[in-house]
């Protein structure tokens, strides 16, 4: 990212022209696809191309917000062979006259102004209070042997009536200031409000910073002649595509249904129509508006990673080197002795040391780097060598230095291998007749001398990151940086304090307040992504506030179908089973439900996969009326009457006052019990019930019972059906043998 001062008003007025040495372009926001968290956005831009060869164009309007890695650049239209060969980002500070500033803006400054000039006047008036009350009237000091004198009562009277009357004209003043003040307060705190509250497009502060993409041009390698007869007046259409952070959205429905059909053979009823529409809440405060964009919701995680593994073959033989990576070679050797000349020049001299004093300790001894020491003379044999190395040894030790340790106590100092240990290593092996360990070259390692250095472990191929093979983000090290200098380095990370504190306004945007029964989009898809496109260009503006926009028209089948539980509660609820008969997943929300034009209720609408009917319910059905009896008759059966037997009759009545045929599901339970003492027979049910074998609502209930009545308009039918209990005289059923 590099950061520029730009002067006077800015270059937003600017048509199509050179700026610095690139084309300036205009680009229009075309497309926007809003993420999980964030959004990718497409600018489409024309420019004219200067001249055959490589240039370069300038798009700004960006957002501050923009991620830099994510800049991507294609080529539309325009001369053949043309391409984007790199894309970066720069971000100016410009000037703002008073007249390009928002008018809420404008009007808070205003404000502010009358304000202070409000708060200076009441401090003077305070000021001028205090000195009023302070005036008194002070008697001269009478002299020494002057009789006394009479008080002036009449002056002191007149002074203590100018007085009040000057401060209560004084306090009118400042009630009528401090009003006015309050309600300068009041406009302050309103504008600043609006002023948040607003799109983060409007850049309010007189010295703004102006993002901008700059995007390298360039022809197909090779091509002279291409370019040459390239005319100087072609344009050439170009799409910039970034991400930037603070978009959200959450999907919420509008169920439109119309009650009024013929029950089906099937024993459901399908109304005159059902139309699902899809609507999605999107809140973005990314810094710029959204004005007549293509608008795209996917459920994809934008910062998930998204590149497959590169899997290296198997191959059985010998090893083989790594390729290189393409793009990428080792750094030369030498590079130090570039700097040389530098530090001869710059480097601080060296302080003189003094002469140790006489009885003194001298100063220790550097040892020298293991590779300034000089090898044995070649073509010598082992053993001189070895000698040689010895005797040198033994020379450079100085007067009264301790002898070498005897290679006997460091023999025995060692531990004898354990039995079946491993095999000792090969300098262990490559002791002599002497017992002196030997060197790499065979020679003899006399005690006290160097010990023998490993030899140079193989080169390993460099494998340079990513960020190193990114050439426009790579920078140079100064003469000043110590071991990294004249090498290349990713650039800083270090962000500008403006974008980042505008990139923390976006992130507000993922601490929203969602509508009721609303549901992540990740949580909702699941493992898989789905994307949806709006129908109609849209308006979003940045301001972080929820906008609903219409999507699209879902297909769906709907069917009715009215419930009822008596024995728990006598009220029918109308149910539609709704089945998703598009090709893509509905994701969980809100839907609005409307009957008949009549809006009802929002029930939370759950995730359906292609192909998947569940229930919604649509509230009290006041026309459809369910009215439940039960009989209890108990008796003794047996020898004996030993066994008590209780026999439950249950009718249940129901009335359609609707002007279309319903089907109603009753539902009715026949309890259940482990206890081999305890008998439980059905009586026959007219008509008949079912036993559901698949569970209701995600629940399997045990003894439940179902009848699906089919009802036409204004007709009344009743089922009756019961069950009997046998129990051991000597037991009860819990709550009591005769419940209803």
């Amino acid at each position: 990212m590099t950061v520029e001062l730009v002067g006077g008003e800015g270059t937003d007025g600017v048509q199509d022209g050179e700026l610095d040495g690139a084309v300036r372009a205009d680009s229009v926001l075309e497309s926007v696809v809003v993420h999980s968290s964030g959004a990718v956005c497409a600018r489409r831009a024309r420019a004219t191309v200067p001249g055959p060869g490589a240039f370069q164009v300038r798009v700004g309007g960006l957002p501050l917000t923009v991620s830099e890695h994510s800049l991507r650049g294609r080529v539309l239209s325009g001369p053949r062979g043309l391409r984007v060969t790199g894309v970066r980002l720069e971000v100016s500070a410009a000037l703002r006259p008073a007249d390009r500033l928002p008018a809420l803006q404008r009007k808070l400054e205003e404000s502010r102004a009358t304000r202070d000039a409000l708060e200076d006047r009441r401090q003077r008036l305070v000021a001028d209070i205090e000195l009023m009350a302070a005036v008194r009237a002070v008697p001269p000091r009478p002299r020494r042997g002057d009789p006394p004198r009479r008080a002036p009562v009449e002056a002191i009277l007149a002074l203590a009536d100018f007085v009040g009357d000057r401060l209560d004209l004084l306090h009118e003043r400042l009630r009528t200031l401090e009003e006015e003040l309050r309600r300068a307060d009041h406009d302050v705190d309103l504008f600043a409000r609006r002023l948040d509250d607003a799109s983060s497009a409007q850049h309010s502060a007189r010295a703004s910073q102006e993002c901008a993409a700059v995007l390298d041009f360039d022809g197909p390698a090779g091509a002279g002649e291409a370019q040459e007869a390239q005319e100087p007046s072609a344009r050439v259409e170009f799409e910039l595509e970034y991400q930037v952070p603070g978009a959200a959205w959450v999907p919420v429905y509008q169920l439109r249904l119309e009650r009024g059909a013929t029950a089906d053979s099937s024993g459901g009823a399908r109304p005159a129509g059902g139309v699902l529409v899809l609507r999605a809440c999107v809140a973005q405060r990314t810094g710029e508006d959204w004005t007549g964009v293509r608008l795209g919701l996917s459920t994809a995680d934008l910062m998930r990673r998204t590149r497959t593994p590169e899997l290296r073959s198997l191959r059985i033989g010998r090893r083989q080197e790594e390729p290189a990576t393409p793009g990428w070679r080792e750094p030369p050797a030498g590079l130090e002795e570039l700097f040389s000349g530098y530090d001869g020049a710059v480097a601080p001299r060296t302080v003189p040391v003094r002469p140790a004093a006489a009885g003194a300790m001298p100063p220790p001894s550097v040892p020298a780097a293991p590779a300034a020491m000089a090898p044995a003379a070649a073509g010598a044999p082992d053993g001189a060598g070895g000698a040689a190395d010895w005797m040198e040894s033994e020379s450079s030790r100085g007067y009264g230095a301790a002898p070498p340790p005897s290679f006997a106590a460091v023999a025995a100092a060692a531990p004898p291998p354990a039995p079946g240990a491993a095999p000792l290593p090969p300098q262990a092996r490559s002791l002599g007749r002497s017992g002196l360990p030997r060197t790499p070259s065979g020679a003899p390692n006399r005690p006290g001398g160097p010990a023998p250095q490993p030899g140079p472990a193989p080169a390993q191929p460099l494998t340079p990151a990513d960020e190193l093979l990114d050439y426009a983000g790579l920078v140079l090290a100064g003469p000043d940086e110590g071991t990294s200098r004249g090498r290349l380095r990713p650039r800083g990370t270090g962000t500008d304090p403006v974008v980042r504190e505008y990139r923390g306004r976006a992130q507000s945007v993922s601490r929203l307040a969602k509508p009721a029964h609303a549901v992540e989009v990740r949580h909702s898809a699941g493992s898989f992504d789905y994307r949806y496109d709006t129908a109609a260009p849209v308006d979003v503006e940045a301001d972080g506030v929820w906008h609903t926009v219409p999507v699209c028209e879902i297909p769906v089948e709907t069917a009715w179908e009215y419930v009822c539980v008596p024995s728990v509660d006598q009220s029918v609820y109308g149910t539609v089973l709704l089945t998703n008969a598009s090709g893509r997943a509905l994701l969980a929300g809100p839907a609005d439900i409307t009957v008949d034009g009549d809006f009802v209720l929002t029930a939370p609408l759950p995730t359906l996969a292609p192909g998947q009917c569940r229930r919604v319910g649509v509230g009290v059905v006041e026309s459809v009326q369910v009215v439940r009896r039960t009989r209890t008759h108990e008796s003794t059966a047996g020898l004996r009457g030993g066994t008590v037997v209780l026999d439950h009759v249950i009718e249940v009545e129901v009335a359609n006052r609707l002007p279309h045929p319903v089907v109603v599901e009753v539902r009715e339970r026949v309890p259940v019990s482990d206890d081999k003492d305890v008998r439980i027979e059905e009586t026959s049910a007219n008509p008949p019930w079912s036993d559901p074998q698949e569970p209701h609502d995600d629940r399997y209930v045990r003894g439940s019972r179902l009848w699906r009545a089919q009802l036409p308009p204004g007709r009344t039918t009743t089922l009756t059906g019961g069950y009997r209990i046998r129990v051991p005289a000597g037991k009860a059923v819990v709550g009591g043998n005769r419940r209803g």
